[in-house]
């Protein structure tokens, strides 16, 4: 009785700071954003992702290294339909957007590329080391668009910095303090919720491969689901759809190819994810993306569908 007392107090103490978190995060997240000129979207979709997208590696790669192969791709893999499905749909719901289709449609495009060919590359159910490399290549272009659309922010919007307040060092350092706390409270936060939500979802007998796309890949989607709320609650909308398809980019070309080189050169993928897990990724990233690809809006219609489809998915998972 006692060990589940401390799980439920870690729990509770995780939550805290990954709320607390969020807010410290987004805040200078903004504040990089105006002090540098670069779009919104932009710093979600580069600095803001890469730093919400650290559980997923971690919990994939060190799931690998213990040869825990099914809990490490169902993270992956799940994180990019909970981050769409769940996330970006809540998003949605609440503050339907309009995006700006320079800076979304070659990053959108990419995003569903990348889980097209992740599909393709896992159909023999391995993932060889070699072939993975080609996602690599999208996460290249990905990263040279986005220091493309930063550069061509800040060339932009300089003059009107030039005539904006000047920015003392001691406001710089608190901000960026306030950055880097506010993603380590998250991480940490996260970590906790992932470590005893999955110890209480294993010793109650789910399956390893169902743990890893439902309450890790969630848990390790935390930081981006917190950062979602955050936005919504500071209307930081353009933050909020950046971040989401930046980190799918990340999950989709980047942290499988590394657990399959950790591995050994093959990673072995079980047929739930050919099956199921990669169809329904792909699925629900060409909902997220058609839309304001042709209009260069996001809908409220738009997030209760895809909220519906990841209902769907997870219906299928326990069935």
């Amino acid at each position: 009785m006692m060990e589940i007392w401390i799980t439920v107090l870690l729990f509770l103490l995780g939550l805290l700071l990954i709320i607390k978190g969020g807010d410290w995060f987004l805040d200078g997240a903004v504040w990089i954003a105006e002090a540098t000129g670069v779009p919104r979207f932009i710093i979600g979709a580069t600095i803001v992702s890469l730093a919400t997208t650290l559980p997923e590696l971690t919990v994939s790669v060190t799931g690998t290294f213990q040869g825990e192969v099914d809990l490490a791709v169902g993270n992956a893999v799940g994180s990019v339909t909970a981050n769409l499905g769940l996330i970006l749909g809540i998003s949605l719901v609440c503050i339907p957007s309009v995006v700006k289709r320079a800076q979304f449609q070659l990053k959108a495009l990419l995003m569903v590329l990348g889980a097209a060919l992740l599909l393709v590359l896992c159909r023999g159910g391995v993932l060889e080391t070699l072939p993975g490399l080609t996602l690599f290549i999208i996460f290249g272009v990905y990263l040279w668009s986005n220091l493309r659309d930063a550069k061509a922010g800040m060339a932009e919007n300089r003059e009107t910095r030039r005539k904006g307040r000047t920015v003392s060092r001691r406001q710089m350092m608190e901000k960026l303090l306030l950055f880097v706390l506010g993603i380590t409270a998250i991480v940490i936060g996260s970590r906790l919720l992932i470590n005893y939500g999955s110890e209480l979802a294993l010793l109650m007998g789910v399956p390893a491969s169902i743990v890893g796309v439902t309450m890790v890949a969630v848990g390790t989607s935390l930081p981006e689901l917190v950062t979602t709320l955050t936005a919504i609650a500071k209307k930081e909308a353009s933050m909020s759809v950046g971040n989401i398809i930046g980190a799918n980019v990340i999950d989709l070309t980047m942290i499988l190819p590394i657990c399959s080189a950790v591995s050994g050169g093959a990673l072995t993928i079980g047929a739930q994810t050919t099956a199921l897990d990669l169809p329904a990724c792909l699925l629900i990233c060409c909902v997220a993306v058609i839309p304001p690809l042709a209009t260069e809006r996001f809908y409220r219609w738009q997030g209760v569908l895809m909220l519906g489809l990841y209902a769907g998915y997870l219906a299928l998972l326990v069935t």
